[in-house]
């Protein structure tokens, strides 16, 4: 079964939709026309241009390539993380960086390695996609749960020292902060996970079934990526809180910001 082509005068139709979002943002003056427009504007911009190195990425299918363009991933992922977090880059670049890192090849190696097992495990096909995935979820992740942990930190800053000054180790005090930054972050995770295929068929499995793949076999790929994105995401933001929290705080506990 071949994938039916989209060609750009139907495009143009699809974009047409844009109109009712558009109509009731500005009529309800969200200031958030402008936002929109841009936003789907760089988002076509950007997938077309990916769209069509990935081309090249493919044929070419060279290890170093393939893992420069995954580092690449990952140096924008983390910009975006603490942009969107407004937390300094400076301080903390490299420990989302490394937690990015650490957390994908982890992934990576066991998902692709011992799951597809592909006889490349960095071959573009693969590697390329499935780590694009685990980032994009990684990345949401982690805007939720430094958002939660340095908000709720700077909120209840009272609390926290409380419990530094009743003899209470910074990684004791910091403990409650760092649960409701975990269950902020994965509760949408499992929520989603517990009622997939029920309400809604995921982009990945929609994507595999319209390029030609069986259900079946769309099925078992997207039960396997969701354990591998949820692992990967869990283990990312542990890794960054841990890394954060030593960057961000000074030997008696206090922020350095």
């Amino acid at each position: 079964m071949e994938t039916i082509n989209i060609g750009y005068g139907h495009m143009v139709l699809g974009f047409l939709l844009l109109i009712i979002p558009t109509y009731f943002l500005y009529r309800y003056r969200t200031g958030l026309v402008r936002d929109t427009l841009w936003a789907a504007l760089r988002m076509t911009v950007q997938l077309f241009f990916i769209g069509f190195y990935l081309e090249y990425l493919f044929l070419w299918d060279s290890v170093w390539i393939n893992l420069l363009w995954v580092l690449f991933m990952i140096v924008i992922a983390s910009s975006t993380v603490l942009k969107r977090t407004k937390l300094p880059l400076k301080m903390l670049f490299m420990a989302v960086s490394v937690a990015f890192l650490v957390s994908l090849l982890i992934i990576d190696l066991y998902f692709l390695g011992l799951v597809v097992r592909p006889e490349k495990i960095f071959t573009a096909r693969y590697f390329i996609p499935i780590s694009g995935m685990i980032l994009g979820n990684m990345l949401s992740a982690n805007v939720i749960a430094l958002n939660s942990f340095y908000g709720s930190l700077n909120r209840e800053r009272q609390l926290y020292l409380y419990l530094l000054g009743n003899g209470a180790s910074p990684g004791e005090s910091l403990a409650p902060f760092m649960r409701e930054a975990l269950i902020k972050s994965f509760n949408p995770t499992i929520a989603s996970m517990a009622v997939m295929g029920l309400i809604a068929l995921p982009g990945t499995m929609t994507g595999q079934i319209l390029g030609g793949s069986s259900p079946s076999v769309a099925i078992k790929y997207q039960i396997l990526l969701m354990i591998a994105i949820f692992a990967s995401s869990l283990i990312s933001v542990l890794l960054t809180l841990w890394i954060s929290r030593r960057k961000s705080f000074d030997r008696y506990g206090m922020m350095r910001f």
